[in-house]
Formats: structure tokens, C-alpha cells, sequence
């Protein structure tokens, strides 16, 4: 996300689900082969029987609704915000694995009972015999794409041969397991459930084609210039972008971010994730970035003029959605980057509401843009926190961490309940400051934060959201009994 590698058009301006249609809509289209399946006349089978064909149908499923869950579909993710999309993408990724697992297991439990030797035969013959090959494939395919995601960081994997591997495996799964379901499946072979599972392939075919061709299509007939690149600090780098002739300037809004790419590289596989930090009423976006990765690392060397690649605007981190009458904004090393573009749109605007702007860097010759905050606090009700981790002789601000008294004096003379905090960061510090304002007397809804990845941290506002997450995999489990009561 901002400035480091971690995923169109302007709020309002297409169709974005909300929280509680997204909620909705995932376990309908998850139980949806289970509800066809109960339509379906076939033999009775044993209850394990059912319960097995039913961890099969519904995991395929999520496998499918995966693939839109990446964050790249403003009609699910554009008001949800990209850290519970990613978030639930994980989990999801999770739950289907586990149903896929207890899947041929759980058509063995009856013979293990009676006699576990020839349950081990069984299972192995359903793991072994031609017949089911595909299916094994794809059950390979997905382990390999779940854990290996989970292990990531410590394989060291270059992001886009991981990237790479990500969308071949996950097409695998999915493919593997859809051939299976229609071929040896006991509700999916034939009726109702068949005709979804390809309706469901055919669906997810056009996603593909949506996100690596009309996309890389887009990257091409609409190209964009590098116009400058500026060092604004250690490993911190400014980037001015500017259409080329015949390509329409970006309508966006403060605080969302666009995928970026450059050169002959200009397909979607190679495209990274960075905030926008310019005014919108500029034609040109701004990119602040910080060296972080294996293409982070020689955005200083791009040479003026190189074809840049862009694929936006996304996100929910604006001021837009998240209507207030103040407005406290928190940002942490390169999380300035929505932040600054936010503070420039505000300034362009005239606003006149209060402002209250936290800013913290690692040491002092960290900080940017320090002149234009200053101007902005001649022409906006803003009041302004730099807070500078290490301390250094020639510093003179404040030092230290950002506690709850440092909290407290920027909100205030303001009302919590009618403030909103957005924040952008690394996790432990979206953590911690989320839930001291929470402490502070904030509500949840009005602490909105991005971080410089999808890791899930420990604030009250992650457990809340791992619990509606829970809510919903109760969902597709009530669901499977149910399925498994109707048909025994």
C-alpha cells in the first residue's frame, strides 16, 4: 500500500456494495450448490456421505469467490476498505483448504469406525486412483497457494514470481476442482449443480480476462509519463506522473492509491500498490515511495519520460466516505503519503472545519514535506504533532512514542463522536493508537486506518473484525448441516 509493495473510478461514481449486502451476498453464493444439491435425485447416501460431498461443494465454492475478493473490484471492496478485503481473503483462503481437506476424509469416517485399516485403503485409493486425479491436483494446487502465502515473508520470494505462482496455483485449484466436481461428483455431475459449476467457471474466466487482458489493455492505450522523480529523504522518493497525449487525467479522490507499473513491464502481474499523494484537482498523480522491496528499490533511478503504467483509483480511505465535522489525521514514515495528499486536497478546498495532523518518523531526517504543512497551517484550522522517535541533537521537536496523552491534546477541542481519525502506518503503530483512541472515547466506525501490509494486528477493531468473520463461517457451517439434514 502507501509507498511500500504490499491492492475504478471516484466514490459514487459506480456501484459499490456495501458492508451488509458483501455479508450477504458471500454465504448465498457459497450455500448455493447446496441448495441445488438438495433439488437433485439421487441415490440415499450414508450422512458422512453428505457431509463430504457438502465440504467439497461449498469449498469449491470459495475457491471461486476468490478470485473477486483480491481487492481489485470496486463493487466489493470500494466500501469496505482494502485491509478487511485482504483480511478476509486470507481467511477464506483458510476455510477452503480445511473443507477441501475433511473432504475425502470424511467420506472414509464409516469404514474407519468399522475397520481402520481399510479406511487408510480407502483414503488412499481416493488420493491414488485416475479417477480422482484432478481433484487431487487441485487440492495440492490450493495447499501449496494457502501456505505458501502464509510463509511469504520467510521464503523470500521475489513479490512477482510470488504473485506469478499465486494466480497459476489458484487457477489450478479452481479448474481441478471444478473438472472433478462435474466427472465424479455425486450431486455436480449432471442437473442443476452441474450447470452452476460451469456457469461458475465461464464467470471466473471473464475475471481472469478482466484483470490480465482489458487491464493490460488499459495500461497501453492509456499510457502515462514519468515527468520527475524527487529525493525528499533516506530511501524516500517523490514521484510526478502526468498522462500522455490522448490518455484522460485520473479522477480520484484524496487518500486512495492506484497499481503502478513501468516500462516494458506494463502488465498487471508486475503492477505494485501506492497512495496517492497529490491534489486531485492536479491532472497529474503524485507517488510518495519508499525503497522497500525488489522494485521499490530502483524507483530512484527511473529516468524521466519512462512509460508508467496506472490502474486506479481504489480504496475507502477518503474523506468522502467518511463524512465529520473534525478531522484528525495520524501518519507513520512513508503512511504520509495519503496523508499529504489528503492535507493538499483540504488545502485546495479552502476547508474550514479543525484539523489536527500527528506525524511520526523514525528519526528527524525522516520527515517530508515539513514546509508544506506549515503552509498549510497559514490557510487550515490545523494543528500539528511532529514526533520524531530517536532525538538528535539538531531536533527540536517532540520525541517518543504516540501515548494517549500526546492523543489526547490533538483531540482536543474536539467532539470524539463527531471527529474522525484516518491513519495510515506501520501495523504496531495502527494498533496501539487505534485502540488508545477507542480509549479516548472515539467509536470504532470513526477510526479508520490503512497499513503498510495485510498482516492482521491485534486491535479491538481487527478482533471485532475477525469476529464477523467468524459470524460468517458459522453461517456456511449451519448452512452445511442443514444441507446434511435435509438429504440424509
Amino acid at each position: 500500500m502507501p509507498g511500500s509493495e504490499t491492492s475504478s473510478q471516484t466514490e459514487g461514481s459506480r456501484l459499490r456494495l456495501s458492508a451488509t449486502a458483501v455479508a450477504v451476498l458471500y454465504p448465498v453464493v457459497c450455500l448455493a450448490p447446496l441448495v441445488l444439491a438438495v433439488m437433485r435425485d439421487v441415490a440415499p447416501p450414508a450422512p458422512w456421505e453428505i457431509l463430504a460431498a457438502g465440504l467439497g461443494l461449498v469449498g469449491l465454492a470459495i475457491i471461486a469467490v476468490q478470485f473477486v475478493t483480491s481487492g481489485r473490484f470496486e463493487i466489493v471492496s470500494g466500501r469496505l476498505g482494502i485491509d478487511r478485503v485482504m483480511a478476509f481473503h486470507k481467511t477464506a483462503a483458510w476455510w477452503a483448504l480445511l473443507a477441501l481437506l475433511f473432504h475425502p476424509v470424511a467420506y472414509t469416517v464409516p469404514t474407519w469406525l468399522a475397520d481402520p485399516e481399510l479406511g487408510s485403503e480407502r483414503l488412499v485409493a481416493y488420493l491414488t486412483l485416475p479417477h480422482y486425479r484432478t481433484g487431487v491436483i487441485a487440492l495440492a494446487a490450493l495447499a501449496l497457494l494457502v501456505v505458501g502465502s502464509a510463509l511469504r515473508n520467510r521464503l523470500r520470494l521475489r513479490y512477482e514470481i510470488w504473485r506469478a505462482a499465486h494466480i497459476i496455483l489458484a487457477i489450478v485449484a479452481l479448474g481441478g476442482g471444478l473438472h472433478h466436481a462435474v466427472s465424479v461428483g455425486r450431486f455436480s455431475a449432471t442437473g442443476p449443480v452441474s450447470i452452476y459449476w460451469w456457469i461458475v467457471g465461464a464467470a471466473v474466466c471473464a475475471v481472469v480476462l478482466v484483470l490480465y487482458g482489458v487491464r493490460w489493455a488499459r495500461l497501453h492505450l492509456r499510457p502515462w509519463r514519468l515527468a520527475s522523480v524527487t529525493k525528499l529523504a533516506d530511501r524516500l522518493w517523490e514521484l510526478d506522473i502526468e498522462p500522455a497525449p490522448g490518455t484522460p487525467p485520473l479522477r480520484y479522490h484524496a487518500g486512495q492509491f492506484v497499481w503502478m507499473t513501468e516500462g516494458a513491464r506494463r502488465f498487471p502481474l508486475f503492477d505494485h500498490p501506492f497512495s496517492i499523494a497529490g491534489n486531485p484537482a492536479r491532472p497529474g498523480v503524485r507517488l510518495i515511495i519508499k525503497e522497500a522491496g525488489d522494485f521499490t528499490n530502483g524507483i530512484g533511478t527511473l529516468e524521466p519520460g519512462t512509460p508508467i503504467g496506472i490502474d486506479g483509483p481504489f480504496g475507502h480511505f477518503t474523506l468522502e466516505a467518511h463524512k465529520s465535522d473534525g478531522l484528525l489525521l495520524i501518519a507513520g514514515g512513508v503512511g504520509i503519503a495519503p496523508i499529504i495528499g489528503i492535507l493538499r486536497d483540504l488545502v485546495a478546498r479552502g476547508h474550514e472545519g479543525p484539523v489536527r495532523l500527528a506525524y511520526a518518523a523514525g528519526a528527524p531526517d525522516n520527515f517530508v514535506c515539513l514546509p508544506e504543512i506549515a503552509a498549510a497551517g497559514k490557510t487550515l484550522d490545523l494543528r500539528t504533532l511532529l514526533l520524531s522517535e530517536a532525538a538528535s541533537s539538531d531536533w527540536q521537536g517532540e520525541t517518543g512514542p504516540l501515548d494517549r496523552d500526546r492523543l489526547a491534546t490533538m483531540l482536543d477541542g474536539l467532539e470524539p463522536a463527531r471527529t474522525v481519525a484516518l491513519m495510515c502506518g506501520p501495523g504496531p503503530m495502527v494498533t496501539a493508537v487505534s485502540d488508545t483512541l477507542i480509549d479516548l472515547g472515539m467509536p470504532m466506525d470513526r477510526v479508520i486506518y490503512e497499513r503498510f501490509d495485510y498482516s492482521e494486528g491485534a486491535s479491538r477493531l481487527d478482533r471485532r473484525m475477525r469476529r464477523r468473520f467468524l459470524m460468517l463461517g458459522a453461517v456456511l457451517l449451519a448452512g452445511l448441516g442443514g444441507f446434511v439434514a435435509l438429504t440424509a
